[in-house]
């Protein structure tokens, strides 16, 4: 049997994701080709092909799939699916968007957001925001399946391998592209940036979140919030890490005035190395990080950019 991994990229630029998802699927133990769909993507179907572990590449290149609309992509997956026994994508906001209408046009129960392959039919999956981790075996003779890409690894290079054309072009009249609306930044994205520094409420307002900017530009660092930050109206949505917002896990993460919520930590916890400054010292935070430092953030934040 085959596992089939459908590619994450955004703006002609290939995700980090896509490599992770690869690598959960190669621990199924069956090949893996990837579908790559898109508009003017066969450049990124070169880069997925000299991905370590991938078997062959599908590439769906038309301006039908410009949007990565969720109802075409779904129904070109359906047209694909009865050669694998697997079927993945990234728990991203594209994947959380496409793969259960694939389940539904399957008939399949999805599994989500799993954090390890136990064998092929078995999986792990955090539950109640990441206090517990079930293990769930599947029955379905096609497993429907997104992938928490924070908790795999990247893989390596190859040579190049085949890349296959589909033809199949399937478009839906029930939704169409009208416009979208993003948040620009120079800084690295979220899901992917290898330094995080995060503000909670105490922070105390939006404008003092400039003094997370000097630090995260030394560092090369994304900037994060809590839900209390977003909630507060400190900084937009796109910023919350969390449960209901992103799942990171960097090299280092710096929560600064953030009491470590359950919800927080669940977002945040696979970190490599975790850092929190607050000034009360029964903040939750401190169980999971690996240096606290007990003090009042308004002193803190400057001394640190300065011996920065």
């Amino acid at each position: 049997m085959k596992s089939l991994v459908i590619a994450e990229h955004e703006n002609a630029i290939l995700k980090p994701e896509t490599s992770k998802t690869i690598h959960a699927a190669l621990k199924v133990g069956h090949s893996v080709d990837v579908l790559v769909v898109g508009d003017g993507v066969s450049a990124l179907a070169q880069q997925v092909a000299a991905i370590a572990g991938v078997n062959r590449v599908l590439l769906a290149d038309n301006s039908v799939y410009a949007h990565q609309l969720a109802e075409n992509t779904a129904d070109l997956v359906v047209s694909l699916a009865s050669d694998y026994s697997h079927i993945f994508a990234a728990a991203t906001t594209t994947g959380k968007n496409t793969l259960p209408r694939v389940a539904a046009l399957l008939d399949k129960s999805q599994l989500s957001e799993i954090i390890d392959v136990v064998d092929a039919d078995t999986f792990k999956r955090p539950i109640y925001a990441g206090n517990g981790i079930a293990t769930v075996k599947s029955l379905e003779d096609v497993k429907v399946i997104t992938v928490r890409a924070s908790a795999f690894e990247l893989q390596g290079e190859q040579a190049p391998c085949e890349i296959q054309a589909v033809d199949a072009v399937i478009e839906s009249n029930n939704s169409a592209f009208v416009s979208i609306s993003q948040t620009e930044s120079v800084r690295p994205e979220l899901t992917a940036a290898p330094v995080i520094i995060s503000g909670g409420r105490g922070m105390q307002n939006g404008e003092n979140f400039a003094l997370l900017e000097g630090i995260a530009d030394k560092l090369g660092a994304a900037i994060g919030a809590s839900r209390a930050a977003v909630d507060a109206g400190f900084v937009p949505n796109d910023m919350q890490v969390g449960q209901t917002g992103k799942i990171v896990a960097p090299d280092l993460y710096i929560a600064v005035g953030i009491s470590g919520a359950i919800q927080h930590l669940a977002g945040m916890k696979d970190s490599k190395v975790i850092v929190a400054i607050n000034k009360d010292p029964d903040a939750p935070i401190f169980q999971v990080a690996d240096y606290g430092l007990v003090a009042d953030l308004f002193e803190v934040l400057p001394a640190l950019e300065q011996a920065l």
